[in-house]
């Protein structure tokens, strides 16, 4: 299955210190899952035609992106590992290198997955991502932070908030 390739073009335009956050309440009824985002951010279309939400911290780069993406699986069996492969060779095709730097097993909500941390760099710009598929009963999830590798810490303090808000 072919599932959620990140835009890195349009990553590499984003990318600012998240900060400290009031998080609001989000649900919509075409999503399959609630959550609370940081107070302020915009929504934003990369383009990609993915399902979920994509939203950023700032209207103009540099900003933090945050995508929570969904895939329905249509009765097909899913291998998180596998997806990791693909979505991994997508990045490598848009000229980065990709170095992982942590993988385990997690878990948000209620469904069970996987989750990885990226250094991306291509050139001067070096990126951080952090990546969690979950395989959900009908649907396979991609959850994402994207920010600078000097901004990161912060911004990933703050999405492991927005993530213990996901409810299925």
């Amino acid at each position: 299955m072919k599932v959620l390739r990140s835009i890195l073009p349009a990553a590499l335009l984003f990318s600012s210190l998240a900060g400290a956050q009031t998080l609001v309440a989000f649900s919509d009824p075409k999503l399959p899952f609630r959550f609370s985002h940081p107070q302020g951010w915009l929504g934003v279309d990369l383009g990609d035609k993915t399902s979920g939400v994509s939203m950023v911290s700032a209207k103009a780069p540099p900003a933090t992106m945050i995508r929570l993406l969904f895939v329905p699986k249509n009765g097909k069996a899913i291998n998180v590992t596998q997806e990791f492969g693909g979505f991994e060779q997508g990045l490598k095709s848009t000229g980065v290198t990709l170095k992982t730097l942590t993988s385990k097993a997690a878990s948000y909500g209620g469904v069970s997955g996987t989750e990885r941390e990226y250094q991306l760099t291509r050139g001067k710009d070096a990126l951080r991502m952090r990546v969690w598929f979950g395989n959900g009963a009908k649907n396979l999830y991609s959850f994402q932070l994207t920010d600078t590798a000097a901004r990161y810490a912060a911004a990933n303090a703050l999405y492991s908030k927005v993530l213990a808000t996901v409810r299925f």
